[in-house]
Protein backbone atom coordinates (compact mmCIF):
# COMPACT_ATOMS: atom_id res chain seq x y z
CA UNK A 1 0.00 0.00 0.00
CA UNK A 2 1.46 3.21 -0.74
CA UNK A 3 1.06 6.03 2.35
CA UNK A 4 -0.98 7.84 0.02
CA UNK A 5 -4.14 4.93 0.18
CA UNK A 6 -4.12 2.41 2.31
CA UNK A 7 -2.00 3.87 5.19
CA UNK A 8 -3.78 6.93 5.19
CA UNK A 9 -7.10 5.06 5.24
CA UNK A 10 -5.60 2.54 8.29
CA UNK A 11 -5.24 5.80 10.11
CA UNK A 12 -8.76 7.33 10.07
CA UNK A 13 -10.53 4.21 10.64
CA UNK A 14 -8.35 4.09 14.17
CA UNK A 15 -9.57 7.04 14.75
CA UNK A 16 -13.56 6.60 13.58
CA UNK A 17 -13.21 3.31 15.38
CA UNK A 18 -12.18 4.44 18.47
CA UNK A 19 -14.51 7.30 18.84
CA UNK A 20 -17.90 5.24 18.03
CA UNK A 21 -16.35 2.47 19.97
CA UNK A 22 -15.53 4.59 23.17
CA UNK A 23 -19.39 6.06 22.77
CA UNK A 24 -21.78 3.51 22.09
CA UNK A 25 -20.01 0.32 22.81
CA UNK A 26 -19.36 -0.05 26.22
CA UNK A 27 -21.82 -3.35 26.41
CA UNK A 28 -20.98 -5.19 23.07
CA UNK A 29 -19.03 -8.40 23.47
CA UNK A 30 -17.58 -10.62 20.61
CA UNK A 31 -16.73 -9.30 17.32
CA UNK A 32 -19.91 -11.65 15.90
CA UNK A 33 -17.52 -13.08 13.45
CA UNK A 34 -17.76 -17.04 12.88
CA UNK A 35 -13.99 -17.96 11.67
CA UNK A 36 -12.16 -14.60 11.26
CA UNK A 37 -13.15 -14.80 7.40
CA UNK A 38 -16.18 -12.38 8.50
CA UNK A 39 -18.67 -14.96 6.97
CA UNK A 40 -21.12 -17.59 8.33
CA UNK A 41 -20.79 -21.02 7.22
CA UNK A 42 -24.62 -20.19 5.42
CA UNK A 43 -26.54 -21.18 8.39
CA UNK A 44 -27.43 -17.60 9.19
CA UNK A 45 -25.85 -14.47 9.84
CA UNK A 46 -22.01 -14.34 11.11
CA UNK A 47 -22.44 -15.18 15.28
CA UNK A 48 -25.66 -15.71 14.67
CA UNK A 49 -26.71 -12.19 14.44
CA UNK A 50 -25.81 -11.58 18.32
CA UNK A 51 -24.94 -8.02 17.49
CA UNK A 52 -28.14 -7.34 15.82
CA UNK A 53 -29.83 -4.61 17.40
CA UNK A 54 -33.52 -5.30 15.93
CA UNK A 55 -33.71 -8.56 14.40
CA UNK A 56 -32.35 -7.32 10.81
CA UNK A 57 -29.19 -6.36 10.82
CA UNK A 58 -26.33 -4.03 13.00
CA UNK A 59 -26.52 -0.75 13.95
CA UNK A 60 -23.82 1.07 12.35
CA UNK A 61 -22.17 2.60 15.05
CA UNK A 62 -22.01 -1.23 16.60
CA UNK A 63 -20.11 -2.09 12.72
CA UNK A 64 -17.11 0.40 12.38
CA UNK A 65 -15.76 -1.88 9.57
CA UNK A 66 -18.87 -2.93 7.93
CA UNK A 67 -18.10 -6.90 8.43
CA UNK A 68 -21.22 -7.31 10.63
CA UNK A 69 -24.19 -7.59 8.72
CA UNK A 70 -26.99 -5.77 7.76
CA UNK A 71 -27.99 -2.14 8.75
CA UNK A 72 -30.15 -1.94 11.77
CA UNK A 73 -32.26 1.06 12.71
CA UNK A 74 -31.13 3.99 14.94
CA UNK A 75 -33.60 4.65 17.76
CA UNK A 76 -32.29 5.83 21.31
CA UNK A 77 -31.59 9.33 21.96
CA UNK A 78 -28.06 7.95 23.17
CA UNK A 79 -27.28 6.51 19.61
CA UNK A 80 -28.48 9.61 17.92
CA UNK A 81 -26.59 12.26 20.12
CA UNK A 82 -23.29 9.38 19.19
CA UNK A 83 -25.02 9.68 15.27
CA UNK A 84 -24.88 13.51 15.64
CA UNK A 85 -20.94 13.93 16.56
CA UNK A 86 -20.05 11.33 14.34
CA UNK A 87 -21.53 13.57 11.19
CA UNK A 88 -20.54 16.59 12.97
CA UNK A 89 -16.93 15.77 12.28
CA UNK A 90 -17.01 16.03 8.19
CA UNK A 91 -15.91 18.25 6.12
CA UNK A 92 -17.49 19.96 3.38
CA UNK A 93 -16.97 20.92 -0.21
CA UNK A 94 -18.31 21.57 -3.23
CA UNK A 95 -19.08 18.52 -6.26
CA UNK A 96 -16.41 19.24 -8.97
CA UNK A 97 -16.90 18.25 -12.19
CA UNK A 98 -17.74 14.29 -12.99
CA UNK A 99 -14.89 14.79 -15.85
CA UNK A 100 -12.78 12.14 -16.39
CA UNK A 101 -14.89 9.87 -13.98
CA UNK A 102 -15.30 6.11 -15.12
CA UNK A 103 -16.28 2.48 -12.95
CA UNK A 104 -12.81 1.87 -14.11
CA UNK A 105 -11.01 4.28 -12.42
CA UNK A 106 -12.15 2.03 -9.42
CA UNK A 107 -10.62 -0.73 -10.75
CA UNK A 108 -13.30 -4.08 -12.36
CA UNK A 109 -16.20 -4.38 -10.45
CA UNK A 110 -16.24 -6.99 -7.70
CA UNK A 111 -12.77 -7.22 -7.40
CA UNK A 112 -11.57 -9.85 -5.04
CA UNK A 113 -7.63 -7.91 -5.17
CA UNK A 114 -8.17 -4.70 -3.16
CA UNK A 115 -5.21 -5.02 -0.77
CA UNK A 116 -6.69 -3.46 2.50
CA UNK A 117 -10.48 -3.92 2.90
CA UNK A 118 -11.70 -6.77 5.05
CA UNK A 119 -12.40 -9.87 3.15
CA UNK A 120 -9.82 -8.80 0.76
CA UNK A 121 -8.38 -12.17 -1.41
CA UNK A 122 -10.58 -14.77 0.38
CA UNK A 123 -11.09 -16.30 -2.73
CA UNK A 124 -14.63 -14.59 -3.13
CA UNK A 125 -15.34 -11.19 -5.63
CA UNK A 126 -16.89 -8.71 -3.24
CA UNK A 127 -20.40 -9.02 -4.47
CA UNK A 128 -20.73 -12.71 -3.40
CA UNK A 129 -19.02 -11.91 -0.05
CA UNK A 130 -21.43 -8.83 0.89
CA UNK A 131 -24.47 -11.63 -0.37
CA UNK A 132 -23.20 -14.11 2.35
CA UNK A 133 -22.31 -11.29 5.03
CA UNK A 134 -26.14 -10.07 4.67
CA UNK A 135 -28.02 -12.78 3.17
CA UNK A 136 -30.03 -16.09 5.36
CA UNK A 137 -31.46 -18.94 4.10
CA UNK A 138 -28.29 -18.78 1.22
CA UNK A 139 -28.26 -21.80 -0.86
CA UNK A 140 -24.83 -22.00 -2.88
CA UNK A 141 -24.01 -22.98 -6.97
CA UNK A 142 -22.90 -27.14 -6.64
CA UNK A 143 -19.46 -27.20 -5.66
CA UNK A 144 -19.00 -23.61 -4.31
CA UNK A 145 -19.00 -22.02 -1.12
CA UNK A 146 -18.89 -18.81 -2.83
CA UNK A 147 -21.27 -18.03 -5.32
CA UNK A 148 -24.65 -17.69 -3.77
CA UNK A 149 -27.91 -18.95 -5.97
CA UNK A 150 -30.56 -18.10 -3.66
CA UNK A 151 -31.49 -16.21 -0.13
CA UNK A 152 -33.91 -14.38 1.30
CA UNK A 153 -32.70 -11.06 2.02
CA UNK A 154 -33.70 -8.12 4.52
CA UNK A 155 -33.67 -4.81 2.65
CA UNK A 156 -33.26 -1.91 4.90
CA UNK A 157 -34.14 0.53 2.39
CA UNK A 158 -37.62 -0.37 1.81
CA UNK A 159 -38.22 -2.27 5.45
CA UNK A 160 -39.09 -5.74 3.01
CA UNK A 161 -37.87 -9.11 2.75
CA UNK A 162 -36.68 -10.22 -0.49
CA UNK A 163 -36.79 -13.35 -1.91
CA UNK A 164 -34.07 -13.25 -4.41
CA UNK A 165 -32.74 -16.05 -6.88
CA UNK A 166 -29.01 -15.71 -9.42
CA UNK A 167 -31.77 -16.16 -12.37
CA UNK A 168 -33.49 -12.37 -11.46
CA UNK A 169 -30.14 -11.07 -9.81
CA UNK A 170 -30.98 -7.47 -10.45
CA UNK A 171 -33.94 -7.65 -8.14
CA UNK A 172 -30.75 -7.20 -4.87
CA UNK A 173 -27.86 -4.71 -6.02
CA UNK A 174 -25.06 -3.50 -4.18
CA UNK A 175 -25.18 -0.29 -3.41
CA UNK A 176 -22.04 1.91 -2.80
CA UNK A 177 -23.04 4.02 0.10
CA UNK A 178 -21.45 6.93 -0.87
CA UNK A 179 -21.34 6.63 -4.76
CA UNK A 180 -18.05 6.21 -6.72
CA UNK A 181 -19.04 9.22 -8.76
CA UNK A 182 -19.88 11.14 -5.87
CA UNK A 183 -16.53 10.59 -4.30
CA UNK A 184 -15.00 11.46 -7.37
CA UNK A 185 -16.53 14.91 -7.75
CA UNK A 186 -14.89 15.46 -4.04
CA UNK A 187 -11.89 14.57 -4.20
CA UNK A 188 -11.23 10.57 -5.35
CA UNK A 189 -10.32 12.03 -9.04
CA UNK A 190 -7.08 12.67 -7.30
CA UNK A 191 -6.42 9.66 -5.28
CA UNK A 192 -4.16 6.81 -6.32
CA UNK A 193 -5.42 3.31 -7.64
CA UNK A 194 -5.09 1.40 -4.60
CA UNK A 195 -7.44 4.00 -2.67
CA UNK A 196 -10.04 4.05 -5.17
CA UNK A 197 -9.74 0.36 -5.08
CA UNK A 198 -10.43 0.14 -1.59
CA UNK A 199 -13.58 2.39 -1.88
CA UNK A 200 -15.32 0.62 -4.45
CA UNK A 201 -14.85 -2.89 -2.54
CA UNK A 202 -14.19 -1.50 1.33
CA UNK A 203 -17.58 -3.33 2.88
CA UNK A 204 -17.92 -0.52 4.97
CA UNK A 205 -19.78 1.29 1.76
CA UNK A 206 -21.30 -1.65 0.76
CA UNK A 207 -24.86 -2.70 1.36
CA UNK A 208 -27.13 -5.73 -0.61
CA UNK A 209 -30.62 -3.88 -1.35
CA UNK A 210 -33.60 -3.72 -3.30
CA UNK A 211 -32.70 -3.19 -7.02
CA UNK A 212 -35.08 -0.67 -7.98
CA UNK A 213 -34.42 1.51 -4.67
CA UNK A 214 -30.74 1.65 -5.58
CA UNK A 215 -31.45 2.51 -8.83
CA UNK A 216 -33.40 5.70 -8.37
CA UNK A 217 -30.45 6.48 -5.75
CA UNK A 218 -28.30 6.93 -8.67
CA UNK A 219 -24.94 9.09 -7.40
CA UNK A 220 -26.97 11.28 -5.30
CA UNK A 221 -25.97 12.48 -1.77
CA UNK A 222 -27.72 12.57 1.13
CA UNK A 223 -29.59 15.77 0.45
CA UNK A 224 -30.69 14.46 -2.95
CA UNK A 225 -31.91 10.50 -1.94
CA UNK A 226 -32.65 9.05 0.78
CA UNK A 227 -33.89 5.35 1.58
CA UNK A 228 -37.79 4.94 1.34
CA UNK A 229 -37.88 3.61 4.89
CA UNK A 230 -37.79 6.47 7.67
CA UNK A 231 -37.27 4.41 10.26
CA UNK A 232 -33.76 3.95 8.45
CA UNK A 233 -32.75 7.00 7.78
CA UNK A 234 -29.93 8.30 10.72
CA UNK A 235 -28.65 4.79 10.40
CA UNK A 236 -27.68 5.42 6.29
CA UNK A 237 -26.52 8.91 7.49
CA UNK A 238 -24.04 7.67 9.90
CA UNK A 239 -22.99 5.06 7.46
CA UNK A 240 -22.38 7.38 4.54
CA UNK A 241 -20.44 9.63 7.57
CA UNK A 242 -18.61 6.62 8.47
CA UNK A 243 -17.23 6.22 5.18
CA UNK A 244 -16.20 9.35 4.43
CA UNK A 245 -14.49 10.23 7.62
CA UNK A 246 -12.61 6.81 7.22
CA UNK A 247 -11.70 7.93 3.61
CA UNK A 248 -10.77 11.65 4.28
CA UNK A 249 -13.98 12.36 2.11
CA UNK A 250 -15.65 15.93 2.33
CA UNK A 251 -19.85 15.99 1.77
CA UNK A 252 -21.30 18.81 0.20
CA UNK A 253 -22.85 21.20 2.69
CA UNK A 254 -25.99 20.57 2.02
CA UNK A 255 -25.22 16.71 2.35
CA UNK A 256 -24.27 17.01 5.47
CA UNK A 257 -27.11 19.07 7.04
CA UNK A 258 -29.67 16.85 5.86
CA UNK A 259 -28.01 14.19 7.29
CA UNK A 260 -27.13 15.78 10.52
CA UNK A 261 -31.49 16.15 10.04
CA UNK A 262 -32.20 12.70 9.89
CA UNK A 263 -30.65 11.81 13.60
CA UNK A 264 -32.38 14.36 15.21
CA UNK A 265 -29.87 17.76 14.22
Amino acid sequence: MRASGGQAVGRVTAVVGTVVLGAVLTGCTGSGLSDGSGLSDGSGWPGGGATATDGHGTSPLADPDGTKPGLAAISSEKDESAARDLIAGLSTKGRGPKTGYSRDAFGYAWMDTADGVPLARNGCDTRNDLLKRDGQNLRFRSGSDCVVMSMTLYDPYTGKDIDWTKQKASAVQIDHMVPLSYAWQLGAARWDKDKREQLANDPLNLLPVDGPSNSSKGDSGPASWLPPSKAIRCSYAVRFAQVALKYELPVTAPDKRTMLAQCGG
